[in-house]
């Protein structure tokens, strides 16, 4: 009972530093608005894809939370440093963020669990309490492979680095319009993208597994997040590389990944196999 409390407690406690970065990034995508082109328009697209498929969905996700490939370090830390430029945090936390929630998924212990509502799940966890501001014990326990590694220790430390220096890159291209799509733009709409995986995708949408949690398969979020939406089928078996099952279900990140194998930078590969699925629910039940 006193740890639920002290967890309310805790909840309801703003996280000035998330809040500023929250904001800044909101009030200056507001004036991209009237700098729009179809030049600096293409620029946060491509960073986007960049960023939020190649660096968040493969990097963060795919590759470093889940591990459902092996890649060449040259490779893992590319993608490593575009997803620093999402802005979503540093790779251990995101990271360390992530395997909490599939394994306390929908509980007190999740850090962005759907049981205090939408807006919880969606961002008001980024806002209040340590939010992905985890201390070393925990971070000790739950990403021990990254905190080995000196690269992804020192980009930790300096994970904005990449961000600036695409905004510098930007700036020279395009000038301070391109800067706002570019940097500010892309930010927001990358945020509001993933958060929809951890809000829309546990309120809305089809269920092809009975799983322990409320994950769906949400096609709308899936084309945000270049597959990312096909949540059920995600959280029914999390190693697995593939999320999109079925012909229709649209996997950019899948089709990547075959890709770097044809490539030879991706080798064994973690596919969704059916006849682990109800082992593995029996299992989580």
């Amino acid at each position: 009972m006193q740890n639920v409390i002290e967890f309310e407690q805790t909840r309801r406690d703003i996280n000035w530093k998330n809040l500023s970065i929250v904001i800044v990034f909101h009030l200056l995508t507001i004036p991209a608005l009237f700098v729009f082109s179809w030049q600096n328009l293409a620029a946060m697209l491509i960073g986007n894809w960049i960023v939020g498929s190649l660096g968040v969905g493969l990097g963060y996700h795919r590759l470093l939370t889940h591990r459902s490939f092996k890649a060449p370090k040259w490779l893992e830390y590319t993608l490593t440093v575009f997803g620093a430029m999402a802005i979503q945090d540093d790779a251990p936390k995101w990271v360390a963020t992530h395997r909490i929630h599939h394994k306390f998924v929908e509980t007190d212990k999740d850090p962005h669990s759907t049981r205090p509502g939408f807006w919880w799940a969606h961002m008001e966890w980024i806002l209040r309490g340590t939010a992905q501001d985890h201390d070393h014990a925990t971070l000790q326990k739950y990403v021990p492979d990254l905190l080995k590694d000196k690269f992804h220790v020192l980009l930790a430390k300096y994970y904005y680095v990449p961000l600036v220096v695409s905004g510098v890159v930007l700036y020279a291209i395009g000038g301070w319009s391109m800067v706002l799509w570019g940097v500010f733009a892309r930010v927001g709409f990358g945020w509001h993208s993933t958060w929809l995986v951890n809000s829309a995708t546990h309120f809305f949408g089809k269920r092809r597994f009975t799983t322990k949690d409320d994950s769906t398969n949400n096609a709308l979020v899936a084309i945000l997040t270049f597959g990312e939406g096909w949540h059920n089928n995600h959280h029914a078996q999390p190693t697995s590389a593939r999320h999109g099952l079925k012909w229709y279900e649209f996997d950019m990140n899948w089709l990547t990944i075959r890709v770097f194998e044809k490539l030879g930078w991706a080798k064994e590969i973690r596919r969704f196999e059916i006849k682990k699925v109800p082992t593995e629910l029996k299992r989580a039940a």
